[in-house]
């Protein structure tokens, strides 16, 4: 399936740009309205504060011991990680996956 963005879409965009790429999707029956995708990252990401806003019992959470490492070095320690699923587009084009998000 071809994805394309419309002239509404590149409001406020330089062009060229290499900015991340930015989406909204459905996360555990939540709209997600702000979602950067990064090409380069190796680790999927979940802040605290949106974790805590999705409401999941904190049971759910799995211990995480590798921490993560930022671009120029610095340490981060992921409080747990998490499971989620989800789903872009809507039926019938719709796709659903689950992805292992670190909360920070």
């Amino acid at each position: 399936e071809v994805i394309f963005f419309s002239k509404a879409d590149y409001e406020g965009v330089r062009l060229p740009h290499d900015d991340p790429v930015v989406v909204t999707l459905l996360m555990e029956l939540f709209t997600m309205k702000i979602i950067f995708i990064d090409s380069g990252s190796s680790a999927d990401i979940l802040y605290k504060h949106a974790f805590d806003q999705l409401r999941i019992p904190t049971d759910q959470l799995k211990p995480v011991k590798t921490p993560l490492i930022g671009f120029v070095g610095e340490m981060v320690h992921p409080l747990r990680s998490i499971d989620l699923f989800m789903v872009a587009d809507t039926a019938p084009r719709q796709t659903q996956v689950q992805m292992t998000f670190m909360v920070v």
